[in-house]
């Protein structure tokens, strides 16, 4: 079959033998457990995950440092999935211009059905690979990007269409499944296979699946960022202080980062216009917002850098 058919799985092979969708012996009597066994056999079943996930790290590593190299570039950080899948990658995604700074096209995620289906399910639209070309292409996807394909069976139409279309135009292409020998690892670069075994309720991918996805896409974005410069130590000094509750926690940043008094934090901070960042060069570098702003731009952003410490 072509994969090119929408509705036909072709060369992905029968959802069935994955091990996502096997029934988990632990759970046959889900249906009878008193509360709090099964809310216990829940819990003991996510504390597998993040066990596999550790150890995947050498595989998520190198995609780091490909998604690193992409963003220094100006490429991209692109999510693509279907689902579940997808909705975790358009989390991630949103949350990077508050906690980073990042433009709202630095970080990108596309979901099959479109932005809607975050709140309704498109029904087949993860059978079409088509979707993620075009979806793809809207972007303008090139060769400075890094694509992230998200599919938790790992076969997904969508996610194999899309990390096809990404190669053919020069992008690093990244795959993360729950499943071993997965069929969009066939298309990536950089493949993340972390699997994570029968779900509790029989082919929910949502509950170990989804958890394993958001730590993956938790280490991707936040490694990534650490590495060009928009953390100083564990700070998010690049934070958009958009909410009374980030104006207080920018000025605490910056007194913990400085050692400064509350006056002068606050008189930094009115100067670098309310970046936590600026205000921290100005402060241990003793120079004005202007030159704590062209230090970190001769820096490309490292804060370490533009205040001389590394």
């Amino acid at each position: 079959m072509d994969l090119s058919t929408p509705g036909t799985l072709g060369t992905l092979g029968t959802l069935g033998t994955l091990g996502t969708e096997t029934r988990n012996e632990r759970t046959a009597e889900l249906d009878r457990m008193p509360l709090p066994e099964l809310l216990s056999v829940m819990n003991s079943e996510d504390q597998t995950v993040a066990l596999t996930v550790r150890d995947a790290l050498p595989d998520i590593a190198a995609a780091v440092e490909a998604v690193t190299e992409s963003l220094r570039q100006g490429g991209r950080l692109i999510y693509l999935g279907a689902g579940t899948s997808g909705r975790i990658g358009l989390l991630d995604a949103v949350e990077c211009p508050p906690t980073f700074g990042t433009s709202p096209d630095q970080v990108i995620g596309l979901l099959s059905g479109g932005p809607g289906a975050f709140v309704t399910a498109v029904e087949g639209a993860e059978d079409d690979p088509g979707g993620a070309v075009d979806d793809l292409e809207a972007i303008s996807v090139n060769s400075r990007d890094a694509v992230v394909g998200l599919a938790a069976s790992g076969r997904t139409p969508y996610v194999v269409g899309g990390l096809k279309h990404a190669a053919a135009k020069g992008a690093v292409t990244v795959s993360v499944a729950c499943n071993r020998d997965a069929v969009v690892s066939r298309y990536a670069d950089f493949p993340i296979e972390v699997p994570t075994g029968p779900e509790v309720l029989t082919g929910s991918t949502r509950l170990k699946g989804g958890t394993a996805e958001k730590m993956v896409c938790n280490m991707l974005s936040t490694a990534s960022m650490v590495r060009i410069g928009k953390v100083y130590g564990n700070l998010m000094v690049d934070v958009r202080a958009t909410n009374d509750k980030l104006v207080n926690r920018t000025r605490r940043m910056v007194a913990e980062a400085t050692g400064a008094g509350a006056d002068a934090v606050t008189e930094a901070l009115r100067a670098a216009d309310g970046h936590a960042k600026t205000a921290i060069v100005m402060l241990l570098a003793s120079c004005t917002a202007e030159e704590a702003a062209r230090r970190l731009d001769d820096a490309h952003g490292d804060t370490r850098t533009a205040i001389g410490l590394g």
